[in-house]
This record gives structure tokens, C-alpha cells and sequence, in this order.
């Protein structure tokens, strides 16, 4: 099954692959007129090659030391921190941001777009040429972070290979699965909003998930859940591939595994945003030493328990089929997810009316 990390795109020298991104489902569509049977794109791929993995040597907890960071991220600001001191050390850093409405990888050493690139962002993201970029800087003898999902993090490392592996860097987010952008959109036009440079997406604002431009207003009311956030969460518009993913397990294909750590017995510290930190290798290690970091040990029970990727992928939803099926037939995602998750939008109609009455603050 796809996971539409584009690697095998590529890889292709002769431009043979093209992936289809059918809502549901990204699937590979090669053009046999081209093909040379090279098999380049099978060594490539992470569903068909998977890259050796390993168990956590530490479990930890922690937040960026520079507040403004820390407040600026979802959780609490370790990707962004750790890649601006590695890019600080002299190195490049690989991660998405969104830019003219897209969801793409960029290799760089400026600071700016670090920034730009903080966030959940509860889409599917495209490492379309972000392969060839990252090896050929590693064949000029540069140093690269690469920080993806943990099916572009394996296939990264598949694409790059064993002779350049030294000075690749690679952390992995914890990942429920990613929706097809075209559903993102669909929802925004329906909502009367767009993607675009001048209107940034954040997802998600430490423990609060909704929709809202970055710098500027909500998409709905501030504090009511948004029924794209309220279908990302049950997981009704995942990828099929995300349903059998090979990677939500506990052993990682990474340097160093990032996410929330929900549940955390540091309560004080919770709306601040706490980040989870799983370290693979000496690697993930260096990256962590050369951080302004506050870390604390985490129980690994307790991690694994809040969050549930680390050991098996997100159970399909049973309304998900028909989801899809009212998408494609042009029915309005506000009144699928309505169908779908009747209490949960009740839930936050009513908080909507109560704060559009002024019977509860947001």
C-alpha cells in the first residue's frame, strides 16, 4: 500500500512514475513506455524496503529553553530548536512548511524558514525533490537533519543509502496517519477561506485543536473545534495506507522519535506544551547535547499508553468508506464529519452558542 512519500518519483531517472492521489488513497502509476526496469524505485520505496530499526535508549520529556519558541509551537518547540542548532553547527535542515498552499520540504540553513516550518500540520506532505536535494548535499560533504513522518524518514534514508548515512540526521514525528490535502482544501473553500502565502495554517495550539491563521483569526470561533480538526482526530479521512502503517510500533526508524507527551505528570508545565523525545543512537543524542533543552526522564510505560502509534497504526474508522464515498459524490465535509461524529459536533455547536451568547468564555 502507498504511502505517498514520493520517494520512488524521485528516484526515477526516467521520469516513469507518477503518484495518484485519489483521496483515499496515493497509489503509483508507472508509464511502461518509459520503465526500464532499473528497480531503482523498489529500493527506494519504504513499504517494500524497510530500513533496520531500533529500540529507544532513552525515554525523555522536555521544552525548548527559549520561551518565545516554546509558546510559538504546538508542543514544546524540540524539532525547532534542535534544528536551529544544527543548523547553527554548520549543518542543513530538511522539513516541511507550507508555502503558496502546499505542504513541501525544503533543504536550508535559514533561520526564518525554521520557523515557518514549526507545527502539526494534519495533512499529507510533499518530499517531492526534497531526496535528491538532501543526497547531493551529503555527496558535497554536508551535513543534513532530516525531519519527516517515519515513512519519508525510511525512505530517506533508503534513497540516500549506507555510503552516505554517516552525515544524514534523521528525526521522526509520531504520527496517527494524513489526510489527502484535496480534503484540507475542499473544507476551506467550503468555509470560505483558502490556503496561501499570506494565510498560514496553524493546526494546533499547544492542547487545543482548531484550525487558525497564523497571526490572525480562527477558522470558526475561537475555542469550538472545527469538523475538519473533529475528523482528523477520529481519523476518518487517513490514507488507506495509514490504517496498516509498519512503522506505529516500538521500534524506530530514526535518529531521535518527537511528539506529545499527553499525559505528562508535570502538570504545571502542560499548557506550556511538553515534548516527547525517544533517542535511538548516538546520533540522536549529539543533536540533543548540542540543544538548549530542559529534559526530564519519562516513564515509557506512560508514553506508550498516550500515545498509542508507538506500538500499533490507527484503527480504521467503520463510517470512514462512507466518508469517502459522500466526499467524492460532492457532499460538504462540515455535513459528513455531522454524520459521522453527531455527539462530537453537538458537543462543540453548543459551546458555539454558549460563547456566541456570552455564557462562556473560550
Amino acid at each position: 500500500m502507498c504511502a505517498g512519500c514520493m520517494a520512488c518519483v524521485d528516484s526515477c531517472r526516467h521520469g516513469a512514475i507518477a503518484i495518484e492521489d485519489t483521496i483515499e488513497a496515493y497509489n503509483a502509476r508507472i508509464d511502461p513506455t518509459r520503465c526500464v526496469g532499473c528497480g531503482l524505485c523498489e529500493k527506494t520505496c519504504p513499504q517494500m524496503v524497510s530500513p533496520s530499526s531500533l529500540r529507544p535508549l532513552e525515554w525523555l520529556q522536555g521544552w525548548a529553553k527559549d520561551t518565545s519558541l516554546r509558546m510559538s509551537s504546538s508542543s514544546g518547540g524540540l524539532a525547532t530548536a534542535i534544528s536551529e542548532a544544527f543548523v547553527a553547527s554548520n549543518g542543513l535542515v530538511c522539513s516541511c512548511a507550507q508555502e503558496g498552499g502546499e505542504f513541501r520540504f525544503h533543504l536550508t540553513s535559514d533561520a526564518d524558514y525554521l520557523r515557518r516550518a514549526q507545527g502539526s500540520k494534519y495533512v499529507k506532505s510533499n518530499p517531492l525533490g526534497a531526496y535528491r536535494e538532501v543526497r547531493e548535499a551529503l555527496q558535497g560533504g554536508q551535513r543534513v537533519l532530516f525531519i519527516g513522518l517515519p515513512c519519508q524518514v525510511a525512505a530517506m534514508r533508503n534513497f540516500v543509502g549506507s555510503r552516505l548515512a554517516d552525515s544524514l540526521y534523521t528525526i521522526d514525528l509520531i504520527c496517527h496517519g494524513s489526510p489527502s490535502p484535496k480534503v484540507l482544501s475542499r473544507f476551506l473553500e467550503e468555509t470560505g477561506n483558502n490556503l496561501s502565502n499570506e494565510l498560514i495554517l496553524d493546526f494546533r495550539k499547544k492542547v487545543q485543536y482548531q484550525l487558525r491563521y497564523r497571526g490572525a483569526e480562527t477558522v470558526g470561533r475561537t475555542g469550538v473545534r472545527d469538523r475538519y480538526s473533529i475528523a482528523f482526530l477520529s481519523g476518518l479521512p487517513y490514507t488507506e495506507g495509514c490504517y496498516s502503517c509498519r512503522y506505529a510500533k516500538g521500534d524506530r526508524v530514526s535518529d531521535i522519535t518527537l511528539g506529545d507527551s499527553w499525559g505528562s505528570e508535570l502538570s504545571d508545565e502542560v499548557a506550556n506544551g511538553i515534548s516527547l523525545a525517544l533517542v535511538q543512537t548516538d546520533k540522536g543524542r549529539e543533536l540533543l547535547e548540542m540543544t538548549d533543552l530542559e529534559l526530564l526522564p519519562v516513564d515509557p510505560g506512560l508514553a506508550v499508553a498516550n500515545n498509542e502509534q508507538l506500538q500499533l497504526p490507527s484503527t480504521k474508522p467503520i463510517e470512514r468508506n462512507t466518508f469517502m464515498d459522500g466526499f467524492r459524490n460532492g457532499v460538504r465535509v462540515n455535513r459528513l464529519v455531522l454524520r459521522a461524529r453527531p455527539k462530537d459536533c453537538a458537543k462543540y455547536l453548543v459551546k458555539d452558542i454558549l460563547l456566541a451568547l456570552g455564557l462562556l468564555r473560550g
